[in-house]
């Protein structure tokens, strides 16, 4: 068993883009005065569970309809390079489906204990949902990434779920401003996706995956990359204005001036391959924005 390649694989550089959500949320709750580190804990881990599976899941659907081949910008693949087989990602991604179910069942019962039905069935659905979300982004037939549709599914489940959500386990009450921020995360993290798609414009084109980038060209995905980059720094800042007491809250600030450098950029890109080195910049900002907004509200 080549350990190295599951870990590959499991692409570990994904991973504070998708805990951004519940930072923020976490943070948030900190601030009403909900605290549980368990949540905590437990939140991250059964996150980084969805997004390793779903790391692992779209290896393997690109990986068999071979859009992932020699033609792709970026890291290579473990199926495109034959260090994994299907069958073994396959057993991979069931293993993994399983663990993760696990962990979002424990975080779950440390949220509502044996008390709160409605809010266990509730999560328990969510969860389910989520991990066929995962799978389903590039697996079999009706995959979603194929259609389009990744965008929005990546802005309900990395945006709307992982911010208000969490904040809902600690909380157990809702708060419609919380939309606010979760609107900014959901929007950072499709930006991510939508760079990725800008850059697999051509191979994706003659792979038959249809994303929005393919759909609507690479000039009209650049003008929707800068909605999504604006849009989440004004809902950020409207979410501030509404809660403001301390400049502190003005902190996430620091974490756009790499993102408006990286907006500046890609403006002046025409060659997809020269987007590969800005999904870094977005990403890692991205977690940087989650920190700096929830530290800003603690303070």
């Amino acid at each position: 068993m080549d350990v190295k390649s599951y870990i590959n694989a499991a692409r570990l550089r994904t991973l504070p883009l998708s805990i951004s959500g519940i930072i923020v949320g976490s943070f948030l709750a900190y601030s009403k005065g909900f605290i549980n580190i368990k949540i905590t804990i437990f939140a991250i881990l059964t996150t980084i569970g969805f997004q390793v599976l779903s790391n692992f899941a779209n290896d393997y659907g690109d990986g068999v309809k071979g859009t992932d081949n020699d033609d792709r910008i970026g890291p290579e693949r473990a199926l495109q390079s034959g260090k994994i087989t299907p069958k073994q990602m396959l057993k991979t991604i069931i293993i993994t489906g399983i663990i993760t179910f696990i962990l979002a069942l424990i975080l779950i019962y440390f949220s509502f204990g044996k008390d709160n039905f409605i809010y266990t069935l509730s999560f328990l659905i969510l969860g389910i949902a989520s991990i066929g979300a995962a799978i389903k982004y590039t697996m079999g037939k009706n995959a979603y990434g194929y259609s389009g549709l990744g965008d929005i599914f990546v802005f309900l489940f990395f945006g709307i779920l992982s911010v208000c959500g969490s904040y809902f386990l600690y909380s157990k009450e809702i708060d419609y401003q919380i939309l606010l921020p979760a609107f900014s995360i959901g929007l950072l993290s499709t930006a991510v996706l939508n760079l990725n798609n800008m850059r697999d414009i051509n191979n994706d084109k003659q792979s038959n995956k249809h994303t929005l980038v393919v759909k609507m060209g690479s000039e009209k995905a650049k003008k929707y990359h800068y909605f999504l980059i604006i849009g989440s720094f004004i809902t950020a800042l409207l979410y501030v204005f509404l809660n403001y007491q301390s400049i502190y809250q003005l902190l996430f600030l620091i974490a756009f001036v790499p993102i408006f450098g990286h907006l500046s950029r890609v403006y002046h890109i025409n060659d997809p391959k020269n987007y590969d080195p800005e999904l870094k910049i977005i990403a890692l900002s991205t977690f940087l924005f989650s920190i700096l907004f929830g530290i800003g509200f603690v303070f």
